[in-house]
C-alpha cells in the first residue's frame, strides 16, 4: 500500500472550484446520473473488497467479518436501496392548502444544497466516509471527502479508488492533517459533516459559522448501559454488553461506555460477565485474529493510561502488548463518579461497572452528564422503559440488546446536545443534503381574488381580508 499522499493548497483549491463549476453547470442534477454514481460505488466496493478489507486490518487489524458484515456489506445496502428509492425522495410535494390557494399550484420542490465536505473519523473509515458521500450522491451535490490521516491505508485506498470509479468532476478526496484540513475549512462550503469527537467539532462548527455554512455532527460521547436486573436475563445482557465492548476494540462511536447497575446486583452481573468472557474466549484475545488493534501509539498509551489510574477492581482481562497496541477485553467493577475511566468516552475495550441504589439513581446520574449518543438499557419493565423514555435525552433509545439499532436502515442515527445534531443514513441523509424550495404560480385569472389587497385600503377590503386571513370570524370573501 503506498504511503499517503497529503495534497497541497493549490490541489484543494483546484479541487473546489471544479465542484462547484460541476454544481453550476447542473450535471449532478438528473436522477439518472446520480443513480450511475450510486451503482459504481457498489462497484467500487465490490470489485475490491480483499483490497479493503487488507487496508483495514493493515491500519486497524481490524478482523475479515467485522471488515465486510460492518463496513462493506452496509454501504453496498445503503447504495442500492438509495438507488431504488431517490424517484420517491426527490419527488415534489403538493401540500394540502385551502380552496382559494389550490389553482396557485403550491409545491415543495427538493433541490440540492451544493458542494458538500464530509469529514470522516479513522474508526469506521468506509462506513462514516462512504454513508455522507451515498447521501451526497443520492442529493444531487458534489462533495469533497476528507478521511482521516490516523487510518492512512484506507484513506490512500480511497484516493486511488474514487476518481476510477465516481465522476472526478464531482468526487473528490483530499487527504493530509491539520494544515490541510485547516486550509479546507476557509473556504465556503454548502454543508459540512463532521464524525469525531467534540474537540475538533467546535472548531469546525467556528469555521462554518463565518460562512453561515450547515453542519451534520455525530460526536459521541459516553453511552451508557442501565441493568434493570428485576426483569433482565443476567447472562444474555452480560455476553451482549461485553461483545459491545470487543466489537472494533471498543472504538465505536455507540459503544456501550458503562454500565450503571443497582448495587445489590453488582455480584451476579459480575459473574455473568466472567461466564461471558469465558465463552467469547477473552483470555486469548491479545493473540487472536478476532479482536482489533488500537488505532495508534498515541491512543493506546491514553487507554494505558486511564487504566492505570483507576480505583476500580479488575474482574475481567487487564492485559496488554503495547508493540502490537493489544489490549485485552478489561472489566473493572466498584468504580466511582470522578474514576479516571468516567472522565471522558473511553473509545477502547473497557467496560466500568457503577453502582448504584437503584434505577431512579441510573436515571438522576445520566440526566447529571452531557446527553449520550445512545442509551441502552436491558429491561422489560414497562414503568422503566417509559421512564427512560420520558425522563432522559439522548440521540438513540436501545433496549436489551448494543449496536443493533445502527443496523435498522429506516432510523435516524443522530445524536442531541454534545453528542452532536443532524441526522443520517439513507433518505435522513438525503434530506440533510436537500433544501426544500417553496413554489407557487399565481394565474393571471386570480386578479379579482387577491384585487383586495391594492391601495387604496377600504374598510370593506380591510374587514373581507381580516376574515379570509383568519384573524375574525366571519363569511370569507371572493373578492
Amino acid at each position: 500500500m503506498p504511503e499517503l499522499k497529503f495534497n497541497t493548497a493549490e490541489e484543494i483549491d483546484a479541487a473546489y472550484i471544479t465542484l462547484q463549476a460541476t454544481f453550476r453547470a447542473g450535471t449532478t442534477r438528473p436522477l439518472s446520473w446520480r443513480k450511475r454514481q450510486l451503482n459504481q460505488v457498489i462497484l467500487m466496493l465490490r470489485e475490491n473488497i480483499e483490497a479493503i478489507v487488507q487496508a483495514l486490518a493493515t491500519d486497524l487489524r481490524k478482523p475479515r467479518l467485522e471488515a465486510l458484515g460492518g463496513e462493506i456489506g452496509p454501504m453496498v445496502r445503503r447504495a442500492k436501496q438509495s438507488a431504488a428509492q431517490l424517484d420517491e425522495w426527490a419527488r415534489d410535494e403538493s401540500p394540502q392548502v385551502p380552496e382559494w390557494q389550490r389553482a396557485w399550484s403550491p409545491t415543495i420542490l427538493k433541490r440540492p444544497k451544493g458542494v458538500i465536505l464530509v469529514v470522516s473519523p479513522w474508526n469506521y473509515p468506509i462506513y462514516l466516509s462512504l454513508q455522507p458521500i451515498i447521501g451526497a450522491i443520492a442529493a444531487g451535490c458534489p462533495a469533497v471527502l476528507k478521511p482521516s490521516e490516523v487510518s492512512p491505508n484506507v484513506s490512500s485506498l480511497l484516493a486511488d479508488l474514487f476518481p476510477k470509479y465516481l465522476d472526478p468532476s464531482a468526487y473528490r478526496v483530499i487527504n493530509g492533517g491539520v494544515p490541510e484540513i485547516t486550509h479546507v475549512l476557509k473556504l465556503k462550503w454548502d454543508h459540512i459533516t463532521y464524525t469525531g469527537n467534540g474537540t475538533v467539532a467546535r472548531i469546525i462548527s467556528r469555521a462554518a459559522a463565518e460562512h453561515l455554512t450547515p453542519v451534520t455532527l455525530e460526536l459521541g460521547g459516553k453511552s451508557p448501559v442501565v441493568i434493570d436486573p428485576e426483569t433482565t436475563n443476567l447472562k444474555i445482557a452480560a455476553k451482549r454488553v461485553l461483545w459491545g465492548k470487543t466489537l472494533n476494540a471498543g472504538q465505536v462511536c455507540v459503544a456501550p461506555d458503562y454500565v450503571l447497575i443497582p448495587r445489590s446486583a453488582q455480584d451476579a452481573f459480575v459473574e455473568a460477565i466472567k461466564e461471558a468472557a469465558v465463552e467469547l474466549k477473552l483470555d486469548g484475545a491479545l493473540a487472536s485474529d478476532s479482536f482489533a488493534s488500537i488505532v495508534s501509539d498515541t491512543h493506546f498509551k491514553r487507554l494505558r493510561s486511564i487504566m492505570t489510574r483507576s480505583s476500580g477492581k479488575i474482574v475481567v482481562g487487564g492485559d496488554a502488548i503495547e508493540e502490537q497496541r493489544r489490549i485485552t477485553p478489561t472489566v473493572y467493577r466498584d468504580v466511582k463518579e470522578n474514576d479516571s475511566l468516567l472522565e471522558g468516552e473511553i473509545f477502547g475495550p473497557i467496560l466500568p461497572i457503577v453502582p448504584v441504589d437503584n434505577i431512579r439513581q441510573a436515571i438522576e446520574y445520566i440526566n447529571a452528564h452531557p446527553h449520550p449518543l445512545v442509551l441502552y438499557a436491558f429491561t422489560d419493565d414497562p414503568e422503566v422503559k417509559q421512564a427512560l423514555r420520558d425522563e432522559t435525552r439522548s440521540g438513540g433509545l436501545h433496549f436489551n440488546d448494543v449496536h443493533q439499532h445502527m443496523s435498522v436502515d429506516q432510523l435516524p442515527f443522530s445524536g442531541v446536545g454534545e453528542s452532536g445534531h443532524g441526522s443520517q443514513a439513507l433518505k435522513f441523509t438525503y434530506d440533510e443534503y436537500t433544501y426544500l424550495r417553496s413554489s407557487v404560480t399565481v394565474p393571471f385569472t386570480a386578479e379579482p381574488l387577491v384585487s383586495l389587497r391594492y391601495p387604496p385600503y377600504t374598510e370593506a377590503a380591510t374587514q373581507a381580508l381580516a376574515v379570509r386571513s383568519g384573524a375574525i370570524e366571519g363569511p370569507a370573501a371572493s373578492t
